[in-house]
């Protein structure tokens, strides 16, 4: 193989990588932040106490119920109803990438407040989780 024919070689290569890595990492791909304290979504394992639902990029009524009331060492968790991903983040969580049609894991919530959330991919998503004794 002449040094142009392995310059061509490697410049298909990495084109082909590129694709990949796009594929791979684009809108498509559900996977969960490494570094989020909760794990990565799922479609299945416990129930939450309550469940919110992604209703789309819609601002303060994205998120449903909103405000959403719990107690103290119950869980929330997440629905997606729309049809991209998103991904929840507020005071103390992360729920991780959630695809349409799935739901989070369940977050436990510990202490009593009003916890502001949004979507980290859709800032102008805005949520909030009322912590009651």
């Amino acid at each position: 193989m002449s040094r142009e024919e392995w310059k061509r070689s490697l410049g298909i290569l990495a084109v082909v990588a590129g694709i990949a890595s796009a594929v791979a990492c684009g809108g498509s791909s559900y996977s969960s932040n490494p570094t989020a304290p909760n794990p990565a979504p799922s479609g299945g394992g416990a129930p939450a106490d309550v469940t919110i639902t992604i209703n789309g990029m819609l601002g303060a009524q994205s998120f449903s119920p909103s405000p959403a009331t719990v107690k103290v060492g119950q869980t929330v968790a997440w629905r997606n109803a729309d049809s991209i991903v998103h991904s929840p983040v507020g005071a103390g969580f992360s729920t991780g990438t959630i695809g349409s049609g799935q739901t989070s894991q369940p977050i436990m919530l510990s202490a009593t407040g009003n916890i502001d959330y949004h979507c980290s991919i859709h800032p102008e998503m805005v949520g909030t989780i009322t912590v009651t004794q």
